[in-house]
């Protein structure tokens, strides 16, 4: 029977759906299952019909056809033609969450208003069939799918499924579809909010099958080869009555569930203190909606999820985390602007790494690893060598020990590699890349010692932070064999590469270092020759502003904490202990003569080298943070301190200005490249869109340059 939708609770919906003509629409298709006993199980298929990389997404055209799937089911359910229906997703997905790409379009707020109310009416649908409703979970569920899943009665999941979670906080929305409702009184105010807020921003975590199972989102899991029969032989149980625990599930009404939703809310506004020093509006709202939902029903909890949904959905944090995630994340960094054309790319069959220091046993651990190919490292000494092979051995140990790693894996690549004092032991290497001293004539004596030794095809790479690898390649015999490489640590969690390349690089060179750089899982951006390149060069203006107004006189903490309104992962001064002082002393050096005195070197900071002191604070017993006497004895002040204001649009204006002047001279091809780097690079916020974004809307790009970076 073909259900008429003349006239629907879906049809007011109609508008929003021409809106989006281009919807990749996730399509549901209804087949019933016969259960024992003469019953029958309808079992809504959700599947875009494209390959198992392309995820299904929830857009209006697509709430709409599951809404109506729905209704047409409910009403089979009234007339006793069905016992229970089940929604089960394509291989791979359940349901990958809302169509990013369409809502960043509703701008207008009362699109975004039905967009809103759309969901909610297909999913209360779900939520009360008028019988029991299964959610079988066999692959990712993200946001608005998850919540698909919470929104049925039952839920199970298959053992292979991953990319579980409620990830809107992270996106710069609230789960505005029955989570923020459903999911802390499912599971506890304390498992609800880690899954909320603690995940999305501890770099967008998701959770695997396992782990949903142990929180309660999910009754029960299934093996992955099995999943479908297996949730409807369960289903067929549960519908004969079989019971289904839900130990956490919590009553925020009682006296006990109100104060544990109480200290769960104020834990987790202390940690997006902390995070992001409230700095994006959506984590705290997902506090908000769950504290002002407290005492209502889900029915009435909706307007509170929808004006929240609305309001975010307008906001520059929302909309630049959309341009960092979808526009440069998800599509500029697979085409990245630059590169030659891959089919220069040489095989890479035999790397050698000149140090065996942390980052050289870093790089040796992650080729070997990742590409599963021979590495020699070598250094001055046995002593030191064999400290290098005794970390890699260590450190596939430990991912063994947190089973990370099979044992015979990490046997395997603990086989592959190997130590030496002598370069010539690199003599068959197809990329030799040095990690030593970061002194230009060090590293021009290591490519020297190097070049004498290997093919004339080998490449030579440098992990150089800030020198010029022009001047590195001088004096070689092929010059056009060198490029940059340039990691950031740590090197096995950092995503992004930069590729150096100078006026004579090669572009085969260029091909195979960005197909390395794949081999390796990371994005590559490529960058031209210019004292630090991009992260560094940022970081360390941002760094030097901060450092020149506490020389001049501005109180420490008053300018550590300056730039809280970004949002940035950790304070200057924090940054600084952590590069190290010495090692962010040489960069600035390295800036100042190639820039001047937009980098001013900082007396005070070379004071505290020669006196061997690694950071400028101390925790006290009580969590607060000083200076020792010891420390401050050392440096001496100027008497033109800043308030937080004004040092919050210096360093606007000084990031916007040396942006400017990067691309100006062709460091990268674009500000998405900026953006994107600072973001891989640096960890700096989606919030932020990296940051050319937000020096548009703070207006910093046009007091400096006289326009912003985007139109």
């Amino acid at each position: 029977m073909t259900q008429d939708t003349t006239q629907d609770e879906f049809t007011r919906f109609a508008d929003l759906a021409a809106e989006v003509p281009d919807e990749v629409v996730t399509h549901s298709s209804t087949t019933d299952h016969a259960l024992p006993g003469g019953r029958t199980l309808a079992v809504i298929t959700l599947d875009n019909g494209l390959d198992a990389k392309r995820p299904t997404t929830l857009g209006p055209n697509t709430l709409i056809e599951f809404g109506r799937a729905l209704t047409a089911a409910r009403d089979r359910a009234a007339r006793g033609e069905i016992h229970g229906l089940a929604v089960v997703g394509k291989p791979g997905f359940f349901v990958a969450g809302a169509d990013l790409t369409t809502v960043a379009t509703l701008r207008d707020s009362t699109r975004g208003g039905q967009m809103a109310e759309l969901g909610h009416t297909a999913y209360a649908l779900l939520a009360d069939l008028g019988v029991p409703t299964f959610a079988f979970v066999n692959g990712v569920a993200l946001g608005g799918g998850l919540e698909v899943a919470l929104a049925a009665n039952y839920r199970t999941v298959a053992s292979g499924a991953k990319g579980l979670g409620l990830p809107e906080a992270f996106i710069g929305l609230v789960p505005g579809w029955g989570g923020t409702y459903r999911l802390p009184r499912l599971i506890g105010p304390e498992a609800g909010l880690k899954v909320m807020i603690e995940n999305p921003l501890n770099n967008n975590r998701s959770l695997s099958a396992a782990e949903a199972l142990d929180l309660g989102i999910m009754d029960v899991l299934f093996d992955q080869d099995t999943f479908l029969e297996e949730s409807i032989a369960w289903a067929a149980a549960v519908l004969d009555g079989a019971e289904v625990p839900r130990p956490h599930t919590t009553d925020p009404t009682t006296p006990e569930g109100a104060a544990r939703w109480d200290a769960a809310l104020a834990k987790a506004a202390a940690f997006v203190e902390a995070k992001i020093s409230n700095a994006a509006p959506a984590p705290l709202k997902v506090l908000e909606v769950m504290k002002a939902g407290q005492h209502l029903s889900q029915a009435d909890s909706v307007e509170l999820e929808v004006n929240a949904l609305v309001g975010l959905m307008g906001s520059h944090e929302f909309h630049n985390t959309v341009y960092a995630f979808l526009d440069l994340v998800q599509k500029r960094a697979k085409r990245p602007a630059g590169a030659p054309d891959a089919a220069l790319a040489r095989p890479i069959q035999r790397v050698g790494v000149v140090g065996a220091g942390l980052m050289a046993g870093q790089f040796a651990l992650l080729f070997a690893k990742a590409l599963r190919v021979p590495v020699t490292i070598t250094d001055i000494d046995a002593e030191r060598v064999e400290r290098g092979l005794s970390y890699i051995r260590g450190e596939l140990d430990k991912q063994v020990a947190k089973g990370r790693l099979r044992p015979e894996d990490a046997a395997a690549v603990k086989e592959l590699v190997v130590g030496t004092t002598d370069k010539a032991d690199f003599a068959d290497a197809d990329l030799v890349i040095e990690a030593v001293f970061e002194e230009l004539e060090v590293k021009k004596k290591v490519f020297a010692e190097v070049e004498a030794v290997v093919s004339p095809e080998c490449i030579l790479a440098t992990n150089t932070s800030s020198l010029s690898v022009t001047a590195m390649a001088a004096d070689l015999t092929h010059p056009e064999r060198v490029v940059g490489f340039h990691f950031f640590n740590p090197v096995a969690v950092m995503p992004l590469v930069e590729i150096v390349a100078t006026e004579k690089t090669d572009d085969a060179v260029v091909a195979t270092a960005f197909a390395l750089a794949k081999g390796l899982r990371k994005t590559a951006v490529l960058v031209q020759d210019a004292a630090a390149f991009v992260v560094n060069r940022i970081l360390l203006r941002l760094m030097g502003e901060i450092q020149n107004a506490y020389d001049d006189g501005t109180p420490a903490l008053v300018a550590d904490r300056a730039l809280r309104p970004m949002g940035l992962p950790m304070t200057p001064f924090t940054l600084l202990e952590m590069v190290g002082i010495p090692v962010a002393q040489h960069v600035m050096e390295s800036l100042h003569a190639a820039f001047g005195d937009r980098f001013r070197v900082s007396a005070n900071l070379q004071r505290l080298i020669e006196n061997k002191v690694t950071g400028l604070w101390v925790r006290n017993d009580d969590g607060s943070l000083s200076i020792p006497e010891s420390t401050s004895s050392l440096l001496t002040f100027g008497d033109s301190p800043s308030t937080s204001e004004e040092l919050l649009e210096r360093t606007q204006d000084a990031l916007a200005e040396e942006i400017g002047l990067l691309l100006a001279e062709g460091v990268v091809a674009s500000p998405e490249d900026v953006d994107l780097c600072m973001i891989l690079g640096a960890g700096w916020p989606m919030h932020l869109g990296g940051i050319t974004p937000y020096l548009d809307q703070v207006g910093a790009s046009e007091r400096v340059n006289g326009r912003r970076f985007h139109s």
